[in-house]
């Protein structure tokens, strides 16, 4: 018997286990936690801690402990009526029970419930035995781990390896499940400090997957890591998926749990199957924008003291002094001698490391000391650095566009929907017609940058549901662009109706007093309002200038390197003195399957913010010049013919 196996922990499970591996191997059952020098004299191959209920503290001790002595273990238990085994813990490895207990957590219900056990058990302990717990149970348990532990030892797959082993304890019903590892769990997460090196961007050559494409990975090579590592019911880092069954179009929505709520995706296409993938990506994508999971913060301190290294905050736009002054307001006015937590970007214009507000770089931050409303503007995930930072450069463009037509009142040109000669945008548009009720009107909004930009809106044909529903796109191919937009339109088609008309009442108020708008769900379903219809004449007055998209929207010189693109884009930005931050979200939980997720910071550019109290324009003079320079007005417009009404974006 050449195989050594620790056994820490009292109880049925234990003496079951070591019952059944003493035939196999060399069974040191443990009274207390092993030392440095037992580990010289007799070195274990697996360590096993095991009990009869729920001991979270243990857990953590018996991480240290392994780590420092280099020995890789699983853990086993009962947890609220249900067992546990695993994960495999691998000395310097991610992924523990710690990890296994926070997923279970977040994907479960009663999230805050079980938190304040788990910090209770991790305070006091807790039962010697759960009372679920009954011998014919514990002995599945036992059965279980010990053939596993048998294929570990025989150097076979390992089943519990990156994985954990549920039972129910009372129906014996039983899974395994991926445990993907936890960036800033407490007990195996390392973040390294942010710096101003890991910062810096060399970009690379991306060939692209087809000349007329924009992507290097293909979802198919994708496919099989977003379904297996990423989405569980269990133990997922999303942990729901729903088929939308109502909309023109194969929408499925995925939910991100997060501690105090649950963030909602979507993935829309034609296909249920690719638009499950999608929304995958769209959660991942979320999850890297929340907070800095890959890097600790540690630069603090005032703009004035850190100027020579860092972005004026000023410029990206702040709340008016009215807006600070409102009782209740949540954001204190910028100060730039307060202090900042800071997190570092790289700028393309200076080609260097730069600092960024920690605050503007992830988007949930800044309630509290904070001075500005930050939403995931900019935030975009791709196959590779280059490829995010493509996205995140046009997802800038797409709102800047819509909200530069909205506060100026620009009186775009119609696009003549007739023109385009793709047959998938005509079906898209006629399905919209026929199973959604809606009719589609496409503007060119294509600002100074000359990226080409729409604004999508969709009028209702029905009796009920909502009247008007506006999305917006862009992209350097315009039928990419106007796709996009028409897919964001279908999937508030007929889902949303039952909610507008439960609301209508509330809808109304909030027509009659913009400050009631206060959500991201109140911009869309005000403009739901036949009467909200007016404040949108300056886009549907029928006499408008109508293009072609071919008139509208000259030829590119496709590249067959994405990179290229994403240099003619910094191109674009450099000449008209807009500067462009990036700062790199990318989490352990996304670079494992060669993601990566940014943000793309342009000040100056116009903010998409929710809620028309956190309106941020204070600062952005191109929403001021640019309609001039378009020629939709005859000189620079001042801050009282902006558009007073709250935007329709969703």
């Amino acid at each position: 018997m050449s195989h050594v196996v620790w056994v820490l922990g009292v109880g049925i499970l234990a003496d079951k286990v070591c019952e059944l591996l003493s035939d196999s191997c060399q069974v040191v059952r443990h009274s207390d936690w092993p030392k440095r020098t037992e580990s010289e004299e007799q070195t274990a191959d697996l360590a096993l801690l095991l009990h009869d209920a729920w001991h979270p503290a243990l857990d953590a001790k018996a991480h240290a402990v392994f780590q420092e002595l280099g020995v890789p273990w699983v853990r086993g238990c009962v947890q609220l009526g249900e067992g546990v085994l695993g994960p495999l813990v691998q000395p310097d490895q991610p992924g523990c029970p710690r990890c296994a207990d926070w997923r279970r957590l977040m994907a479960g219900g009663d999230r805050e419930e079980s938190l304040q056990i788990l910090h209770l058990l991790e305070q006091h302990g807790g039962l010697d035995r759960d009372p679920l717990a009954s011998r014919t149970a514990l002995s599945h348990l036992a059965h279980v781990l010990t053939a596993d532990v048998q294929r570990v030892l025989q150097g076979r797959e390992a089943q519990l390896a990156g994985h954990v082993f549920l039972a129910n304890m009372s129906t014996l019903k039983s899974s395994r499940h991926f445990l993907l590892p936890d960036s800033l769990c407490p007990v195996c997460g390392n973040r390294p400090e942010d710096t101003a090196e890991a910062a810096r961007i060399a970009l690379q050559p991306n060939p692209k997957l087809s000349a007329t494409g924009f992507r290097t990975r293909s979802m198919e090579q994708l496919k099989d890591a977003l379904l297996r590592e990423y989405l569980d019911h269990e133990v997922g880092f999303l942990n729901d998926d729903l088929q939308d069954l109502v909309s023109p179009f194969a929408a499925v929505t995925v939910n991100l749990p997060l501690l105090h709520t649950n963030e909602v995706t979507a993935g829309r296409t034609h296909s249920y199957a690719e638009s499950k993938l999608t929304g995958i990506l769209e959660g991942l994508e979320r999850f890297c924008g929340v907070a800095p999971h890959a890097k600790r913060t540690v630069v603090r301190g005032s703009y004035r003291y850190l100027a020579a290294h860092a972005l004026n905050p000023a410029r990206v736009g702040v709340h008016e002094k009215n807006q600070y002054d409102r009782p209740g307001f949540p954001f204190r006015a910028y100060d730039p001698n307060s202090p900042l937590d800071w997190v570092w970007g790289y700028s393309f214009t200076r080609e260097r490391p730069i600092l960024v507000p920690e605050l503007l770089a992830y988007y949930s931050l800044g309630q509290g000391d904070g001075f500005v409303y930050e939403t995931s503007n900019g935030c975009a995930l791709g196959g590779s650095l280059e490829e995010a930072i493509f996205y995140g450069l046009l997802e800038v463009v797409e709102r800047d566009a819509f909200l530069m037509t909205w506060y100026a009142q620009l009186p775009l040109p119609r696009l003549d929907l007739d023109s385009v000669q793709d047959t998938e945008l005509q079906w898209m548009i006629h399905r919209l017609r026929v199973v959604g009720g809606y009719d589609l009107h496409l503007f060119n909004a294509t600002m100074e940058n000359g990226i080409p930009s729409i604004f999508a809106l969709a009028k209702n044909r029905r009796g009920q549901g909502l009247n008007l529903i506006c999305a917006a796109g862009a992209h350097l191919d315009p039928l990419r662009a106007i796709k996009s937009a028409v897919h964001e339109l279908a999937g508030m088609m007929r889902v949303l109706d039952h909610k507008f008309e439960a609301n209508r009442e509330k809808c109304g108020r909030m027509f009659r007093n913009s400050a009631l708008v206060q959500e991201m769900d109140d911009h869309m379903q005000l403009y739901g309002l036949p009467e909200a219809e007016e404040r949108l004449h300056f886009l549907l007055d029928a006499d408008r200038p109508v293009q072609t998209v071919e008139e509208a929207f000259s030829r590119r010189e496709q590249r067959a390197d994405l990179t290229d693109d994403v240099r003619d884009l910094l191109d674009v930005f450099r000449k008209l003195n807009l500067e462009v931050i990036v700062v790199d979200q990318t989490t352990p939980e996304v670079s494992r399957n060669g993601l990566s997720c940014v943000k793309v910071l342009i000040p100056g550019m116009l903010p998409m913010t929710f809620g028309h109290h956190l309106v941020r324009v204070k600062g952005l003079e191109r929403v001021l010049k640019v309609p001039a320079q378009l020629g939709y007005a005859k000189k620079k417009l001042t801050r009282r013919q902006l558009n007073p009404h709250p935007h329709p974006f969703p």
